[in-house]
């Protein structure tokens, strides 16, 4: 038997699971819909003007949300490279400094902006 079968016979199980949960959420669950569910909520924090729909959100949050997962997940890059430290050699340094310098670059320009106060 081809080794591959057996993976393909697991991806289709779990597409039907999926596929099977969407479905009978869809079916089962209770669709009511009044005034509270309906209405913009961000955070706990109230749309600033007087018509909720119409209005905008305070995007300091989110501002300061995006910057922080940007940072982290190329930090995160730097993980795989300090485990291959000791095969990688001067390339390796040389890659990570570069790394590192494009990382700096748009954080400075960030922190100079004052994307990052909270006020």
């Amino acid at each position: 038997m081809n080794p591959y079968v057996s993976l393909l016979i697991m991806a289709a199980l779990a597409f039907l699971v999926a596929i099977g949960g969407l479905g009978l959420s869809a079916i089962i669950s209770p669709n009511r819909r009044n005034r509270v569910k309906v209405a913009a909520y961000e955070c706990g924090i109230d749309p600033t003007p007087a018509h909720p729909d119409k209005g905008r959100f305070p995007v300091a949050f989110y501002l300061v949300g995006m910057t922080f997962i940007i940072f982290d997940v190329e930090v995160v890059f730097l993980y795989p490279w300090a485990t291959a430290f000791a095969r990688l050699g001067m390339f390796g340094l040389g890659a990570a400094l570069v790394f590192i310098a494009l990382i700096t670059v748009p954080y400075v320009l960030e922190w100079r902006r004052g994307g990052l106060d909270w006020d």
